[in-house]
């Protein structure tokens, strides 16, 4: 397992890199720059403002320049704020991790909940219920749902305020994120537990007189995760960093609401430096998620 992981981790460096590369030179080959705006800039600050933040070098200059300072912990500071970047991150992670935390937790609960109860009950009125509801969730996007829920909830009857620090304002941002992929690991952990009902250890357990919910959960649940597994990890990390359209509609100032002001303002660092952060990120939850699999399965092999 350790020289899979070295291998993986090794893996990782490189698909950063080029995730990286790729998002500095495609941002760069956008005509326009962040100090472009609808009022003609001064052309001696603006090209103050450009040496002063690198803008005047070669694009492949300006990269390795780039690359240079972030290995040593240094994202730079934003183009319209003015603020450290890895402040900025700090403090914004901090909100987007109790949301996507709480909405990763449970879709994940719910989803094995729901996913198993179909699978037992296949083709009754909980299993078309529950394959129902899923459908329409899957069919939803986050935002589709994020914008009813302010609408009905906040606009309309005024339960909830549109956000605030309360516990109270987590409540409609979770359920706009959790929807999707609660539905998603229930159609996944169904189609896995009945695959695996089918198994001949399976009806030996059962034969032997074992308690169905035993049977579930120490070996139909436990061989029926690995699909699930598969999932969460990249999951988690989109989730963790907030979903940028939904923390935008519900003003929550999280990293994905973040992200989306650093696009509208092109504001080179900040965008550089949540598509780095998320990437990491992507790749650590899906390292970990394949390691899980060992744990799991100990028969599966990585050599």
């Amino acid at each position: 397992m350790l020289r899979y992981a070295v291998k993986r981790i090794l893996l990782a460096i490189v698909t950063v890199f080029i995730i990286a590369a790729i998002t500095f030179f495609a941002m760069n080959a956008i005509p326009g720059g962040p100090f472009d705006s609808e009022k003609a800039t001064d052309p001696t600050t603006k090209a103050t403002l450009e040496k002063r933040f690198n803008l005047d070098k070669p694009v492949p200059e300006q990269f390795v320049l780039y690359l240079a300072n972030a290995l040593h912990g240094d994202f730079g500071i934003s183009l319209k704020t003015g603020r450290e970047i890895s402040t900025t991150i700090s403090n914004c992670f901090g909100i987007s991790a109790r949301l996507g935390g709480t909405s990763v937790v449970l879709a994940l609960l719910l989803g094995l909940g729901f996913g198993c109860l179909a699978a037992l009950k296949r083709n009754r009125w909980a299993d078309r219920t529950i394959i129902f509801i899923t459908t329409l969730f899957v069919a939803v996007p986050s935002f589709i749902l994020a914008t009813l829920l302010l609408l009905v909830f906040c606009l309309k009857l005024g339960w909830f305020s549109v956000w605030s620090s309360s516990g109270a304002s987590y409540v409609l941002p979770v359920i706009s994120l959790m929807m999707y992929p609660m539905a998603y690991i229930t159609r996944l952990t169904k189609s896995s537990m009945l695959e695996v009902l089918g198994q001949d250890y399976i009806r030996t357990a059962r034969a032997k007189g074992v308690r169905e919910a035993m049977v579930v959960a120490k070996h139909a649940l436990k061989n029926a995760l690995i699909p699930v597994i598969t999932y969460v990890g990249p999951l988690t990390a989109y989730t963790l960093t907030g979903s940028m359209v939904v923390e935008t509609v519900f003003t929550i100032g999280g990293l994905g609401r973040e992200f989306v002001t650093g696009i509208n303002n092109r504001d080179y660092p900040m965008i550089m430096a949540t598509t780095i952060f998320l990437a990491v990120l992507m790749v650590i939850m899906t390292l970990i998620s394949d390691l899980l699999y060992k744990v799991v399965d100990p028969k599966i092999d990585f050599n």
